[in-house]
């Protein structure tokens, strides 16, 4: 199988099989450590100024050369030691009258220099370099040939310099890049905790609200049926057969709700998510739970989004499952529903006195009154939960559908 057939999209290209080869050929060769690169230099100065007949005075060139060379195996610790030590041998060496070829050391004491110092440091030692490069040619230059020889030194001079400070650029943006990368990376973990914390948050709300309201119903349910025995068995043999459709749709809510957890659940058994539509159910489940349940929608709420239906669902089915428990026998409860443009309207109210109590909100958030303020927040809306001047609770609502803090209900 060829390349190109091997990833499949991929146009191939002539001799991008040898480019790919070579690459990771150069890959594999081993890179010297530093301090070799380091020492091979003054290495190869030291053994020219051994191997190579020197005119005059060979014990004085080899002591010159080892004072201009074996300083740079420090230059990356002490750039700025290492120049000043090689220029001082260098200054040495002008005055002795002595020619080197280890002249080199001081452009690669500037490299370096430059490659680790600042911009103003880097232009003093250029300074410091150029006055001697003059000094040089004024004492070694052929007699009318200073021209030259001042140019070639002076450009290579401005060389070393620039590429140290390009080099000194360079890794200055590619530790600004790396940084820029590390943050980023927090930043998308922390997005991601977040997102964790707060789909965790969401389904804890669910589930309260899913166990609560079915639990609630089921045990008033129960007791109906425990009651009704005796005297009517029918009615106690449809209150167990609505203990046991509302048992399934609990069931069947929480596989809802925790199937985002599960990679393999299926679509089908995640959606559709509870609406407005499916109020009218809620009421009559509460009524037959023994909370006679009046419901009004005005407005059409099909162009509503499926979240903040899902919200009104929530809200209203806490408001009831709240009403079921906490109120005595006979209490009746009225939800109405309005669906403007840009805004529904939650309204829920019952008859029953509610015992002291109740009328405090449970400690703990995400619970109670406090997670339908979490929820209506969600939207840009404000709850308000109390008792009603003729005798009742109401919880009352509105939701900001184009709020820009709207987020997932």
């Amino acid at each position: 199988m060829t390349e190109a057939a091997a990833e499949p999209g991929r146009a191939h290209r002539p001799g991008a099989g040898r480019t790919a080869r070579a690459a990771a050929a150069a890959r594999r060769i081993p890179r010297l450590p530093a301090p070799a690169w380091d020492s091979l230099l003054p290495a190869l100065l030291l053994l020219n100024a051994a191997t190579t007949p020197a005119p005059r005075e060979p014990v004085l060139t080899v002591a010159l050369t080892a004072a201009l060379a074996l300083p740079l195996l420090w230059r990356r610790r002490a750039p700025l030691a290492v120049f000043g030590a090689v220029v001082t041998a260098a200054l040495v060496q002008w005055l002795l009258d002595i020619q080197l070829p280890a002249d080199i050391a001081v452009l690669v004491a500037l490299y370096t220099l430059a490659a680790r110092s600042a911009r103003r440091t880097t232009l003093v030692a250029g300074a410091v370099v150029q006055a001697g490069v003059l000094l040089a040619c004024l004492r070694w230059a052929p007699d009318g040939a200073f021209l030259t020889p001042f140019v070639a030194v002076t450009a290579m001079t401005a060389a070393a310099a620039v590429l140290g400070m390009n080099v000194r650029t360079t890794r200055a943006y590619l530790a600004a890049v790396e940084e820029r990368a590390e943050h980023l990376e927090r930043e998308q973990q922390q997005q991601a905790r977040l997102a964790v914390a707060e789909e965790r948050a969401r389904i804890t709300r669910e589930m309260h609200d899913i166990v609560t309201h079915n639990l609630s119903v089921m045990v008033a349910l129960a007791d109906a049926a425990g009651y009704a025995r005796q005297r009517s068995p029918e009615r106690a043999d449809a209150a167990m057969r609505q203990i046991s459709e509302t048992g399934r749709q609990a069931l069947t809510d929480m596989r809802r709700s925790l199937g985002v957890l599960r990679a393999d659940e299926p679509d089908a058994e995640r959606h559709p998510l509870p609406g407005i539509a499916q109020l009218d159910a809620l009421a009559e489940q509460m009524s037959a739970a023994g909370l006679p349940t009046g419901l009004a929608v005005e407005g059409d709420h099909g162009h509503l989004p499926a979240t903040a239906q899902l919200t009104v669902y929530r809200l209203v089915q806490e408001a009831l499952t709240n009403a079921l428990k906490h109120t005595p026998a006979g209490t009746r409860a009225t939800v109405r529903i309005r669906c403007d443009a840009g805004t529904v309207t939650v309204d829920v109210a019952d008859t029953g006195p509610r015992p002291p109590a109740s009328a405090a909100a449970p400690p703990s958030s995400g619970h109670g009154i406090p997670g339908m303020r979490e929820r209506a927040a969600a939207y840009g809306g404000t709850l308000r939960a109390g008792p009603l001047p003729g005798g009742g609770w109401a919880v009352r609502t509105r939701l900001l559908l184009d709020s820009a803090g709207a987020v997932s209900a």
